[in-house]
């Protein structure tokens, strides 16, 4: 599942520098996480480092985007191998 980030973001700028994806970028008012690119991490570390860093807790997983981990991983493989 993508995650995404609710409007309590206060735009600190510490997400964006940690996702290995490219997948966080500054929206209109707050930074926004694209689903398409964002795997939560997987096949770049164990936990999403969005979350890791962020000060408010504000990235929780994207109910409207629901995948399981090897769909994630297909994503990622996905991704990876466009830059390659």
């Amino acid at each position: 599942m993508a995650l995404y980030i609710t409007d309590e973001c206060i735009n600190c700028d510490v997400c964006e520098p940690e996702c290995p994806n490219g997948a966080i970028s500054q929206g209109d008012e707050i930074y926004v996480i694209d689903p398409n690119l964002c795997t939560e991490c997987v096949g770049h570390y164990d936990e999403p480092q969005c979350v890791n860093v962020c000060p408010v807790e504000c990235i929780p997983k994207d109910p409207n985007h629901v995948e399981s981990k090897d769909e994630l991983m297909e994503k990622y493989n996905t991704i990876t191998a466009a830059l390659g």
